[in-house]
């Protein structure tokens, strides 16, 4: 594996394997990789000739400077398993080299991003559309890779994507889970034992969100049973819970629901947050 730079580096990496009518897939990471991340990988290393993986902490997505500040930043670890996996390009550059000056684009990414995350975190998926199209141009992916936690933020790619006439494909893979369900997130490293030990209740209210919605009951009910049973563990502040369109995001009503749903919560564990979502099937 090489780790490179640069975004010149970056460049010419794509242009020799683009030469050689070579395949490429992108898996954008923040770093602090985990068993989640590494699945993206092991997808992109089976459907790609070569497999490009950033590691880069974006700044302009960040609405709280503390979490920013506090992200985990684990570069050599990440490199290590990147390079066991058979990477071939590890990208790593600087704020500096990524941001010589300030990104001032604003994309129009409409409903998708007004609700839930977009709500709570005002100028996050801008800049979330941001990095990600820079890393759209600079690494010309034939498939670009992201898990489906962040199952809003797959959305607005889609829709940054549209914008920019971007070409190639746009692969959800699923959540990881570790063993008591908590869904897989950089961000666990930050939680004390205690923390660790609740966080998992997170995964079975949702558990439990599913069971009801298969046995018909409404969507208010789901909300405010699963709203509930978060919020009786102490420890845990539900931030949001709501039930959307699998497409759009948008949250639903009482009417049916053909195409799905997905029910999206968002959680306080002390000062960590922590997402999580499943899926919910089509009701006739």
């Amino acid at each position: 594996m090489k780790t490179i730079r640069t975004v010149e580096q970056l460049r010419d990496a794509v242009a020799q394997a683009k030469a050689q009518g070579l395949t490429i897939g992108l898996v954008p990471t923040m770093g602090a990789l985990h068993d989640g991340h590494i699945s993206l990988v092991r997808r992109a290393r089976k459907d790609n000739d070569i497999v490009v993986v950033s590691i880069f902490v974006n700044p302009t997505q960040f609405n709280n400077p503390d979490d920013l500040r506090t992200y985990p930043r684990t570069e050599q670890a990440d490199c290590a398993m990147l390079e066991a996996e058979g990477v071939d390009y590890a990208f790593v550059p600087s704020v500096e080299e990524i941001y010589p000056e300030p990104d001032t684009r604003v994309f129009d990414l409409g409903p998708v991003a007004e609700v839930m995350e977009g709500a709570m975190r005002p100028g996050h998926f801008n800049g979330v559309a941001q990095i990600v199209s820079k890393l759209f141009m600079w690494a010309e992916p034939t498939r670009a890779y992201f898990g489906h936690k962040d199952i809003q933020q797959i959305a607005v790619i889609r829709r940054m994507a549209e914008i920019i006439g971007f070409k190639g494909d746009i692969v959800p893979c699923p959540i990881l889970c570790e063993a008591d369900g908590l869904a897989m997130s950089s961000r666990n490293t930050r939680l004390t034992p205690g923390q660790r030990a609740i966080a998992p209740a997170i995964h079975r209210a949702l558990e439990d969100a599913l069971e009801a919605w298969q046995a018909g009951k409404s969507i208010a009910d789901i909300t405010a049973r699963t709203i509930a049973a978060v919020n009786a563990v102490s420890g845990l502040d539900v931030e949001y819970f709501q039930i959307v369109h699998p497409a759009t995001m948008q949250p639903l009503g009482e009417e049916p629901a053909p195409d799905g749903a997905i029910g999206c919560i968002t959680v306080y564990c002390g000062d960590v947050r922590l997402i999580d979502n499943t899926i919910f099937p089509a009701r006739p």
